[in-house]
């Protein structure tokens, strides 16, 4: 019968188009059953969004990983002057004096940041409690004013390759030294004690001469790693690390006193002469200077 063949095809029709409507159906739900299972398995990591087939992953920010490079303006101070820095905030003191090196003119080994204190090298600004317009003071020296110090008349270069070839002459016995030591004891120095050993008095060692015969005083200041030398014309202030070598010797007949050379350039010809100092502090002046695992 024609007529009840296109009927049951209308049925066969009918439930094929009812089959597929549930396809949809089925495709609509993976999006949530997928976005389901990738929330629980990531810790909800993951950002799903919605109605999207695939699962989309937000990328990672590298803020998140990587070190800020946040910098700080500051002031730095040397010898009373003034100069406006720029400088990252996690960097340390050391990369600091590198900076400053062409900034203020001084040798990164112959500065010393002073930071609520002096600041070690390896701690960084922020470590420090660096803030915005924030006072940072360095403290240091010119290399040609500490070589000034130490700088050798054409005489004493002279006297002094006598004295090497002298055959280890003591100091109180040779030539240079005898014009200071033979003008005799000074009358302001402070007493000396042989055979003994004491610590750094918290204040200055006076009374003693240098090469040209006047006085001189030194000064430690431990806090800066720097020793002070004094004279009636000018204080030089030199870094404890710029003395390379100490080198002492009793006077002879005043055993309680010494000649000290204070080392600062690669021949003994840069060395600075101190006379009458007081043997008690020999020691102490060698430690705190050089350290004594440099002894």
């Amino acid at each position: 019968n024609p007529a009840g063949d296109t009927g049951e095809a209308k049925e066969d029709v009918s439930e094929k188009h009812e089959e597929v409507s549930e396809k949809p159906e089925d495709v609509s739900e993976k999006p949530e059953e997928v976005s389901e299972k990738l929330k629980n398995a990531s810790g909800g990591e993951y950002v799903i969004k919605t109605g999207a087939q695939e699962p989309a992953i937000e990328p990672l920010k590298l803020e998140s990983i990587l070190p800020t490079s946040e910098t700080i303006d500051f002031t730095v101070i040397y010898n009373k002057n003034k100069y406006d820095v720029q400088f990252p905030l996690d960097d340390n003191v050391g990369q600091l004096k590198k900076h400053l090196e062409d900034v203020i003119g001084i040798p990164y080994s112959l500065q010393k940041v002073m930071i609520k204190g002096l600041a070690k090298d390896e701690r960084s600004l922020r470590e420090l409690g660096v803030t915005k317009g924030a006072k940072v003071m360095v403290v240091g020296s010119k290399l040609n004013d500490v070589l000034a110090v130490s700088t050798p008349s054409t005489q004493d270069v002279a006297d002094e390759k006598s004295n090497t070839s002298s055959a280890k002459e003591p100091f109180c016995k040779q030539k240079m030294h005898r014009k200071v030591l033979d003008k005799g004891v000074p009358e302001d120095i402070m007493p000396g004690i042989k055979d003994t050993k004491e610590a750094l008095p918290p204040f200055p060692l006076v009374g003693m001469l240098n090469k040209s015969g006047g006085k001189v005083r030194l000064t430690f200041k431990l806090e800066l790693d720097q020793v002070w030398i004094g004279t009636k014309e000018r204080t030089d202030k030199i870094p404890m690390n710029s003395i390379k070598s100490i080198v002492s010797e009793p006077i002879e007949g005043h055993e309680q006193y010494h000649v000290m050379g204070l080392q600062m350039g690669t021949t003994e010809a840069s060395r600075y002469w101190v006379y009458w100092v007081p043997a008690q502090y020999v020691d102490s002046i060698k430690d705190a200077i050089l350290g004594t695992w440099l002894l």
